[in-house]
């Protein structure tokens, strides 16, 4: 039996802490997971996971594996591709998550291409507003949109995204066209939070080089892009969205920009990866075209 598949499953497994999540991660069955970490013990001669109903448990001879492992594992793949010259013949899997709003208007239209490029390659990906947790679930990268709180990962800065304010013709039928900031009184905002329950920041704008914030009336609250969206459609109040979004809105007349003068800061796009793994090289070439793409059509 292979060695390195071996250390490959038990170093899913450890990051996993599930036998399950690594043979989904890995394309294999649960009992061949099983049988890879078996294996891995009989040879090496210790106990490397404490197996119970509810989870799984490294010991502290498999931590000391998995640390050298992953360093092994990592120079092997260096070694793999080292004499590689010809990138259309990159195998493996991609697994991505990306924003729906990055993935419908930009990505996927211009995926074919990449493909092309790497037949070899297959690509799955996940497109949702929710924090991710690249390890535990298998991601080799996430694209994200914002602020990145998470200290654990390496963030890429890639680009950044123009932001609009826009209502939808009904509203302002009804409420009126907002001339200045302190129309805004007489005006509802759709909030966007996340979680539910966290406090809006309400109309945010640049002066000076800061952030400023007007706060606003508003009686819906959403938590995702396709409700903020659809609330704007809906004429529930202005929103703040990048401009990626809505140009085939505001191009059709659904949604009316306003406030031209004052849009939201720009939005940071950043690609996400684990700082402590090695990144394989269509890991790579993927994040290199992805970042490309972006740069080239925002």
């Amino acid at each position: 039996m292979n060695k390195l598949e071996l250390l490959r499953t038990f170093v899913r497994v450890t990051e996993l802490s599930s036998f399950t999540q690594a043979g989904e991660s890995l394309g294999l069955p649960r009992s061949t997971v099983s049988e890879h970490v078996q294996a891995l013990e009989q040879l090496l001669g210790t106990r490397l996971l404490q197996r119970t109903t509810r989870k799984v448990q490294v010991t502290q001879d498999g931590r000391v594996l998995y640390e050298r492992s992953k360093d092994l594992l990592s120079h092997m793949e260096e070694l793999e591709g080292l004499f590689r010259q010809d990138e259309a013949q990159l195998t493996g899997r991609i697994r991505v998550d990306m924003p729906n709003v990055m993935a419908r208007g930009m990505i996927l239209p211009h995926l074919p291409l990449f493909m092309e490029r790497h037949p070899l390659i297959q690509m799955e990906i996940s497109s949702s507003d929710r924090q991710v947790d690249l390890i535990a679930e298998g991601f080799d990268c996430v694209l994200r949109v914002g602020a990145q709180p998470d200290q654990t990962v390496v963030a890429r800065r890639v680009c950044s995204m123009p932001m609009v304010n826009c209502a939808s013709p009904a509203y302002l039928q009804r409420y009126g066209v907002p001339q200045t900031l302190s129309d805004l009184a007489d005006h509802q905002l759709v909030h966007y939070v996340r979680p539910l329950g966290a406090r809006s920041s309400g109309f945010e704008y640049q002066s000076g080089g800061k952030v400023q914030r007007v706060p606003m009336a508003g009686r819906v609250t959403v938590n995702s892009t396709d409700a903020y969206q659809a609330a704007c459609l809906g004429g529930f109040g202005i929103t703040q969205v990048p401009l990626l979004g809505i140009r085939a809105l505001l191009a059709s007349g659904e949604l009316v920009s306003v406030l031209p003068d004052y849009p939201a800061p720009p939005l940071d796009v950043s690609l996400l990866y684990a700082g402590q793994r090695h990144l394989p090289l269509r890991v790579r070439v993927f994040m290199d075209w992805l970042a490309a793409t972006l740069q080239a059509h925002l």
